[in-house]
Order: structure tokens, then sequence, then C-alpha cells
């Protein structure tokens, strides 16, 4: 089993266009939910989210075409991905044999926002007015693809859908080709753009969203005062290369990927299982594999969401995978406070932000926590960040379907 790291990051989220900006606005604990400016509101029983403001693709050197071809989650995968690929220094057929550059990019609704613009289409006109591309564009597998033609990635291509839990799955995925030596370096992560009429719609109306209208008061994961989720949406990528290959051509790394859990609840549809069993095997499976012992600092980037069930069950399973006193020491946050839930993304952008925490050793905070839930116990990290040289982080990532994943790493 081979050695994974962390060489390059890109991110497009509604804290900023990159990551460098998205990291400062994080540890200055910058709420990024707004009132929503993208569609009409009228009607809907959700009025705030976290969007992505004034994002312009041409600036990422996306070409016209590309552009007028691709869903916004695909375009701000492939934004995520310059950035990602920059930072990295890889390149294809120079570093990395093109059959051996693999790309696993997730989305949890794919192209809602072009499935809209063309259901509007038909029922307008008819079929004859609805776009040859609609299928390409809304696909949830055309990001991962159109990265791989981009950067030459001629290797593994597994866009995973697991909800809200895709962007961790699709960095454990990757991780677990290049450990395995089936690739040598993933270009990987999770892209999402579902503020839409229809997704806020039923998103509200299956009682998962926050219908406060204060968008400084409508996300607070672990608060008492916590009625739902605010959407949010970007893109999380980050390069993933064997440490070996790394090494010879002297990348910088971020932090190594140690551990990987994914499980399933098989309890219900939407709600997490009460007694957090599965959600505890997943953190045991990547604490185990990552070697993580009792002596080492810990770092829990919190699934995190604001919602009733998910912030109690999380803090249980916490306790259970740690047990009761490790957990009272590990030190936790959950960012979504701030650039809300970006579902098929959120898993990604998160594993980017426990990377920096770790390089950085600052841990960002859970702001607007002022009511704490007294089942709701551990160390958040309320309202300011903190230094904290962590030796090991996880992130946690839990979506319908019952679906647990959790992506352990390692400072170097």
């Amino acid at each position: 089993m081979r050695r994974v790291v962390i060489t390059g990051v890109g991110c497009i989220t509604p804290l900023g266009k990159n990551v460098e900006n998205t990291w400062d606005a994080l540890t200055r604990g910058v709420c990024a939910i707004d009132m929503i400016s993208s569609i009409p509101t009228e009607g809907l029983p959700v009025k705030v989210a976290a969007e992505v403001r004034d994002f312009k693709p041409e600036e990422y050197g996306i070409d016209k075409a590309m552009i007028r071809h691709n869903d916004r989650y695909a375009l701000f995968a492939l934004a995520a991905a310059a950035e990602a690929m920059r930072d990295s220094g890889l390149e294809a057929g120079r570093d990395v044999a093109p059959d051996r550059f693999g790309c696993a990019i997730g989305s949890g609704t794919g192209g809602i926002q072009t499935f809209c613009k063309e259901h509007s289409a038909i029922l307008k006109g008819g079929p004859r007015y609805v776009s040859p591309l609609f299928i390409p564009e809304m696909i949830a597998n055309i990001a991962s693809g159109n990265v791989a033609i981009t950067y030459h990635a001629e290797g593994p291509n597994l866009p995973v859908v697991t909800a809200c839990a895709t962007g961790t799955h699709s960095v454990g995925e990757a991780y677990r080709m290049i450990r395995e030596g089936r690739a040598d370096a993933m270009i990987t992560g999770g892209a999402e753009s579902a503020i839409c009429e229809i997704a806020i719609a039923g998103f509200a109306n299956s009682k998962a969203l926050s219908t406060c209208d204060d968008p400084q008061a409508a996300s607070l994961p672990f608060d008492a005062r916590r009625k739902g989720f605010v959407m949010g949406e970007g893109s999380g990528i980050l390069i993933l290369e064997d440490y070996e290959l790394a090494r010879r051509r002297g990348a910088k790394i971020y932090a190594e990927v140690c551990g990987y859990g994914n499980t399933c609840d098989a309890h219900h549809y939407t709600a997490p299982r009460p007694d957090g069993k599965c959600a505890t095997a997943a953190m045991k499976l990547a604490l185990s594999e990552a070697g993580y012992t009792a002596a080492e600092k810990l770092y829990i980037n919190a699934h995190g969401t604001g919602t009733p069930l998910n912030d109690k069950s999380e803090t249980i399973a916490v306790k259970q995978a740690l047990g009761e006193e490790q957990a009272r020491k590990a030190v936790i946050s959950s960012t979504k406070s701030m650039h809300g839930h970006m579902l098929g993304a959120t898993g990604a952008v998160e594993l980017i932000i426990s990377a920096m925490t770790l390089k950085n050793g600052v841990v960002p905070p859970t702001i607007h926590l002022d009511e704490p839930d007294p089942e709701c116990d551990l160390d958040y990290t309320p309202h300011t960040a903190r230094d904290y040289k962590a030796d090991v982080a996880i992130s946690n990532s839990f979506g319908f379907g019952g679906q647990n994943a959790c992506v352990a790493l390692r400072r170097m």
C-alpha cells in the first residue's frame, strides 16, 4: 500500500473564488450567507442562501465554447481544477503517464439548473425547444469527464454521487485508487450549483432547510436554535499523488491522506440514524487506517449541518468513535456556519479546509454558536478561530440515503 499526499488545492466558494480568499474569510469568521439574488424568491419558503457572486469562468482560462456548453456546477469544477492543477504543478505526460492519471469529481444533483431551464423550454414550446446539449450538460459525471479532457487524465474516472457525502467519498475513492496502485495521481473533489427554484422548494418542503430570513441567524450548527441547513454552492478540487512521485518532483505537500471510512446507516432515506452507530464506524475506520493514537491532537471538520437531527447524532458518533474523554479533547468546527451546505461539493471543500488547518496550525470557527445545545456538548470552536497544531484531521460527511464518509489527513 502506497502513501498518498495532497499536492494541489483549488476551490470556488461563497467565501472566495480561490483557496487563499476562502481561507482568509474562514479564519476571520466571515459569514457568506445572504438574501438570494440569483433567482426570484417570491412564493419560496426560503429566502437566504450562500451564493457564489460575480463568478466569471473566463478568468480561469475556460474558453467560450466550454462556458456555453456547461452547466454552472461543471464550470465551478473546471475553475477549481484550474487552480488546483496550477498549485500542484503536475502535468500529464511530463510528471505522470496519462493512463496513470485519473479523475474522481462528483456532484449531488448534477446539472439541475440546466434541467430547470430545459423543462421550462419544453413546457413553453414543445420537444423541439429542448437543447441538443441538454443531456451532456445535465448529467452528474460531465464535470469529471470535462476536467479529465482538459488535463489529459486517461486513467480511472469515477464520478461519485452520494448526496451530501459526495465530495468526501470522491476523495476517499481517489485515495484508494492511488494507495492500491491503480493510479499515480488523481484530480478529485466535488461541485454543486443547486440554488434554483425547484431545488430550494424540494429541500424546503422536506423540512431540511432553515426558513430563517436573517442571514446571520440561519445556519446555526450545534446551537439550540438551529432549524435546518442553508444551501450553498461551489466546488472543491484536490490533487492527490503517490508520495514517492510527489517527492521526486519536489512538489509542495499540504497533508497526507491516510484513512477513509465508508458506511451506510441503512435506516431512513433522509434522517440520520439516531444512535450514530454507522457514522461512528466510518470515523473508526478512517482513524484506524490513519494510525491515530490518543496521544495525538485531533481536529474534526464536522458535517455540522445545523439540522436538529444531524448535529445531535454526530455528537453521539464522535463520542462513540473516540470515547468520551478523547472526544472532549478534540477540537471541532462546522464551517457550514460560514459557507453554507454546498451539498456534493461541501465534503471536498471541507477537506481542503482540514488540510489548511493542519498546514497553518489554525482552526476556523463555528460562528453564531451563541446558545449551545446541551446535547451537543463538545468543543466546537465557537465564534473565533484558534491556534491549534493538530497532528491528525478528519472530515465527516453524511448524506441522504444514510451515506457516511470520513477521510483522515495527517500533518507532514
